[in-house]
């Protein structure tokens, strides 16, 4: 399969970190060039640097972003448009409006399109939803708890300050728990966004499940972790060391080659992002 030609929009530590080595290193894909605001920081990741975003879609067939969600949602809609596939960062936009435009012009354009929810390509993870799928589970329970917004972290950025853990890591979780207990149909949200956040959240079927968010802890931090308990069995799945950004690639090389689509694309992606601005609603309130 020949190598699908990504640009990248975005070159912070994120980029730097995962999407540019993950894009460059091959056989699946390979960094076309990289566009971002400042260029300098651009040119750090090893490929040809653009001044103008229309310049990068001429020179690619796919987008990669590793930009703030709002500005995702805008630059996304032009990438569909310029008829280019798009593998985009969760959440996929800082709004409801914003993600419904980049499904919209997703649809209409009729490019592929994929989530970077990483825990779901991971083996350990689709390992624990065969699981799940196999126990009837009625019940289930995650915890995401982190010190990520304090102090000079790399993540504590303008966004993920302004909004906390339910934009960051709230994706994550609620996808791991709508495939794990089966799709999600209500939501109920208490606590602050900027420092303790649960949810409790229903689903098709009847099931129940139930999360913990936070990136403002401090202190010795328990792992994260998701348990789903059923009527045969449970399941549990913890961190692992495995690396999942190669099967990132290779998935989205073949959605681009082959067609036929991916579970996790903008639509998932605006669902997702549906459930948390209820949840902000309600924190609001």
């Amino acid at each position: 399969m020949e190598p699908v030609a990504v640009g990248l929009i975005g070159a912070g530590p994120w980029a730097e970190m995962a999407h540019a080595p993950m894009l460059a290193r091959g056989p699946h894909t390979r960094l076309a060039g990289v566009w971002a605001r400042r260029p300098e920081q651009a040119a750090r990741l090893g490929a040809p640097v653009y001044e103008r975003v229309e310049e990068l879609f001429d020179a690619c067939e796919a987008v990669a972003f590793c930009v703030p969600p709002g500005v995702q949602a805008e630059l996304a809609v032009r990438a569909a448009h310029a008829g280019k596939a798009l593998l985009l960062e969760k959440p996929l936009a800082d709004s409801v409006a914003g993600a419904m435009r980049v499904a919209e012009a997703v649809a209409e354009s009729g490019v592929p399109s994929q989530m970077m929810l990483t825990l779901r390509y991971a083996t350990p993870t689709r390992t624990f939803l065969a699981r799940c799928a196999e126990i009837q589970p009625f019940g289930g329970h995650a915890a995401n708890i982190s010190g990520a917004l304090l102090g000079d972290h790399p993540f504590a950025t303008p966004w993920r300050l302004e909004r906390g853990a339910l934009l960051d890591v709230g994706p994550h979780v609620i996808d791991l728990l709508d495939a794990a207990l089966g799709r999600i149909t209500g939501v109920r949200a208490h606590g602050h966004p900027l420092g303790w956040t649960g949810l409790l959240l229903e689903h098709e079927g009847g099931a129940v499940s139930e999360a913990s968010l936070c990136m403002a802890a401090v202190g010795d931090l328990p792992p994260s972790t998701v348990e789903v308990y059923g009527r045969t069995g449970n399941a549990v799945l913890l961190p692992g060391d495995e690396d999942p950004l190669e099967t990132v690639a290779e998935e989205f090389a073949r959605t681009v080659r082959r067609g036929g689509g991916h579970p996790l694309d903008a639509a998932h992606g605006l669902r997702l992002q549906e459930i948390i601005a209820e949840a902000e609603a309600q924190l609001a309130s």
